[in-house]
C-alpha cells in the first residue's frame, strides 16, 4: 500500500509543478515521508530548491541523495549537470557528464548539449561548437535539431567576439611595446645630453 500512496503523491507533485508550488511541495513531502529514498521525488525537490528557492545547498543535497538512491534514472543527469554549471562547479559537472554517458537509456544528444553548455560557460567556444554538432548527429527530433542550430549560431557569434577581443588586445600590446621602445630611446638620448 505504501508504494501506491508514494506514487500517488509523486504524481500529484509532478502534476502541480511548476504552477502550483505549494501543492507540489506538500505532495513531495508526503511522498518522501513514505519513501525517503525515492529518486524521482528527490529529483523534483532538488529542482524546486534550485529553480524556485535558489537554495544551492539544499538543491545539491537533494541531487546527491537522488543519485545515491538510484544512478540509473536518465532524467536526473541533465538537470544536475546544468545545476553544477550554473553554480560554478565545472570539474564536478565534467565528471558527471563522463559518467552519464555510460548510463543505460541516457539521452546522448541531451548530454552532448550540456557538454556544450559547460564548454560555453568556460568560454571554450570551438569545443562547444563541436559538442553541439555531435548533439545534432545524435538527435532524434526536429525540435531538438532546431534548438541545436540556434545554440550553434549563438556560439559562433560569441567566438567571433572573443577572437575580435584577442586581436584588439594583441594590437594594443604591440602599440605599448613600440611606445616603450621609443620612450626608452628618448630617455637614453635625454640622459646623454
Amino acid at each position: 500500500m505504501e508504494t501506491n500512496l508514494n506514487n500517488l503523491y509523486l504524481f500529484r507533485a509532478l502534476d502541480a509543478y511548476p504552477y502550483e508550488l505549494e501543492k507540489a511541495v506538500e505532495a513531495l513531502n508526503y511522498a518522501l515521508s513514505y519513501d525517503p529514498e525515492n529518486a524521482k521525488a528527490l529529483h523534483l525537490m532538488a529542482k524546486i530548491c534550485d529553480e524556485q528557492l535558489n537554495d544551492f545547498n539544499a538543491a545539491k543535497d537533494f541531487y546527491e541523495r537522488a543519485l545515491a538512491s538510484r544512478m540509473d534514472i536518465p532524467d536526473l543527469y541533465p538537470d544536475y549537470i546544468r545545476f553544477l554549471i550554473n553554480n560554478d562547479a565545472p570539474e564536478e559537472a565534467q565528471r558527471l557528464i563522463d559518467f552519464a554517458k555510460s548510463v543505460r537509456g541516457i539521452d546522448k544528444a541531451g548530454i552532448a548539449i550540456v557538454q556544450a553548455q559547460l564548454f560555453e560557460s568556460l568560454n571554450q567556444f570551438s569545443e562547444a561548437e563541436k559538442a553541439v554538432k555531435e548533439a545534432k548527429q545524435l538527435a532524434l527530433n526536429e525540435g531538438f535539431i532546431s534548438f541545436a542550430d540556434t545554440m550553434l549560431s549563438r556560439l559562433k557569434r560569441k567566438r567571433k567576439v572573443q577572437e575580435n577581443e584577442k586581436r584588439v588586445q594583441e594590437h594594443q600590446s604591440k602599440k605599448e611595446e613600440e611606445a616603450n621602445k621609443t620612450n626608452w630611446f628618448q630617455n637614453r638620448l635625454n640622459s646623454l645630453l
